[in-house]
């Protein structure tokens, strides 16, 4: 199931000189097209995917600082102008649930959670499993994919494994399984070789001719964990932390 066929670039070549309209994500963008319920954008620090998440996201009818296309809390802007100049072409279907996970600003969702259920905490126990304040900030990612997303949904997410364990992780592949099952669509920015170990996900990396398709077992990330773990005692050697 697809909510999102793809996005466009409108903004001219020529004009494209000033961030975010320079970065390596959006420069030489023009299209992207979905095939796949789930899509990775992959990058170096710095590389624009998780500005690219971003701006599809507010594009999408969602909060820029995450949460529910229902949320309207503003704290401080910090997303970039592109979604002005980004299109997101979408499918004859609509989907039933929706979110915006950024893992940077989930603070603020979790205080805007607590604010609308205030004197509610049944519901917020349902809809949450509880107020995500209350709970590490690992517990409450799981707590949201689990209690929150309900599936026919499209899931917009940063970077979620910054606050997970590799078993929270795996976790989180499960769940996601779940979800794509029950017809929902992911477009996730990772730095997590675990993540992209989702099956027939498409992955997109993010390099100076801007975003290129790679196979699973071809990116960054898969071939440098698994260099340094089977390689680990060299590496550390390398990098001059023995004396």
């Amino acid at each position: 199931m697809y909510y999102i066929h793809s996005i466009k670039n409108t903004k001219p070549i020529g004009d494209r000189i000033a961030y975010p309209f320079n970065i390596a994500s959006i420069l030489n963008l023009s299209e992207l097209r979905f095939r796949s319920p789930v899509t990775f954008i992959i990058g170096e620090n710095g590389s624009g995917k998780s500005t690219l998440v971003e701006a599809i996201a507010i594009n999408a009818g969602f909060n820029p600082e995450g949460g529910t296309k229902n949320f309207n809390f503003h704290t401080k802007d910090s997303h970039s102008e592109l979604f002005k100049d980004l299109q997101v072409i979408r499918t004859a279907f609509r989907e039933n649930d929706g979110f915006f996970l950024r893992a940077e600003s989930f603070y603020n969702v979790a205080t805007e959670v607590d604010d609308i259920f205030e004197g509610d905490q049944g519901a917020l126990q349902k809809s949450y499993g509880g107020s995500l304040h209350e709970c590490s900030h690992g517990e409450s990612f799981l707590n949201l994919m689990h209690r929150r997303f309900s599936g026919r949904g499209l899931y917009l997410l940063d970077e979620p494994e910054s606050a997970l364990s590799i078993n929270s992780q795996l976790r989180l592949l499960t769940r996601m399984n779940q979800l794509v099952n029950n017809k929902s669509q992911f477009i996730i920015a990772t730095h997590s070789p675990i993540l992209l170990a989702y099956p027939d996900a498409e992955i997109y990396t993010v390099s100076e001719l801007g975003l290129q398709q790679v196979d699973y077992e071809e990116t960054e990330q898969f071939k440098l964990y698994r260099y340094f773990l089977n390689n680990y005692q060299k590496m550390v050697a390398e990098l001059g932390l023995h004396e």
